[in-house]
């Protein structure tokens, strides 16, 4: 098995015993060598995740929004039909992240202040089912406005009712012995306590806390950005469309019996095997990319996972090949 350079992620060292004991997927090295021999010639800039969407306001106003989105930026696809969530917003259709972004933005604009604690230790799927008002009743709203009313609680309990507080008491480290971002989204927030059991291994995939704080990192320029001094410490977003992005492009493979699985629509349960595998490859193989990537590149152009993550995320995101389908709160 090679070992990939980002050695300084908990994440990624948690993943590596499911890499070595997989029995249903495999990352294929060298079909990775050859799409790294043509992606490093790509732009692959930085995401811009607020735009169209930016809230009024300052910086606090922004950290408070991304956080919120964060919080529940999961399942976006019906279970049963297979349909995607999808909203309209200045004459455009948007799905998936995007449409959970445009109806929060929407319900600011609006007036509707549910980046406050204390609205949000009250909120219903009702309201969710008016703020997300859409082509289809987003999925899992009930488990929604479960994760929002325990939000508000940590929130108003431990940040005076703001993420931003959160913010401004952490570290600008991702881990630092518990007080870096990621460490207090983890340790203080139940919903992001991303961590599932393989075998006698305990695996951290930390999704939806990491992707809060890169939203953060490519979005508060403005405001003099969020130094983080172990960015590149940072792995994919273990989610629906990235292992999809990477099965197109033959980068992961499946056993035949999961395969079929996902074609048809059966449902991969959380913490199974299969869906652990998937996860842990996904986060494993985009760290090989990444590495390879860098190989060609000049080291002034070089890129952090990330970057490779949201290249997969935005070419798939839309595609019409099918991703698994995991009933989670957790992507």
């Amino acid at each position: 098995m090679r070992v990939p350079t980002n050695t300084g992620s908990p994440v990624l060292t948690s993943v590596l015993p499911v890499i070595e004991e997989s029995n249903h997927v495999r990352t294929d090295v060298d079909r990775l060598v050859d799409v790294a021999g043509w992606l490093a010639y790509e732009e692959l800039p930085m995401p811009q995740f607020l735009l169209p969407f930016r809230p009024a306001g300052d910086r606090g106003d922004v950290i408070d929004f991304v956080l919120l989105c964060a919080s529940i930026d999961f399942a976006f696809t019906d279970f049963g039909t297979r349909q995607k969530f999808e909203v309209e917003h200045d004459g455009r259709i948007w799905s998936d992240s995007d449409a959970l972004f445009a109806c929060v933005g929407r319900a600011l604009a609006a007036g509707e202040d549910i980046c406050d604690g204390e609205r949000l230790r009250t909120i219903t799927a009702e309201d969710l089912d008016r703020i997300f008002a859409g082509n289809i009743r987003m999925p899992m709203a009930d488990e929604r406005a479960a994760v929002l009313r325990e939000v508000g609680d940590v929130l108003v309990e431990r940040y005076d009712g703001r993420f931003r507080h959160l913010v401004e008491a952490a570290s600008p480290r991702l881990y630092d012995h518990g007080n870096g971002l990621v460490d207090r989204l983890v340790d203080d927030f139940p919903r992001f306590r991303d961590v599932s059991r393989y075998g006698e291994h305990d695996v951290a995939f930390y999704k939806l806390a990491q992707l809060a704080i890169w939203m953060l990192a490519t979005s508060l320029d403005e405001w003099g950005g969020l130094p983080v001094e172990d960015l590149e410490t940072m792995t994919a977003f273990a989610d629906y469309i990235v292992p999809a992005g990477l099965r197109v492009m033959g980068v992961l493979g499946y056993d035949p019996e999961l395969d079929a699985a996902i074609r048809e629509g059966r449902i991969i349960e959380r913490d199974s095997p299969e869906e652990v595998e998937i996860r842990a490859h996904t986060v494993y193989a985009v760290s090989l990319l990444t590495d390879e990537v860098n190989r060609h590149r000049a080291p002034d152009a070089r890129v952090i996972e990330p970057q490779i993550d949201a290249r997969l995320w935005t070419h798939f995101h839309t595609t019409t090949w099918p991703h698994h389908l995991t009933v989670t709160t957790m992507y």
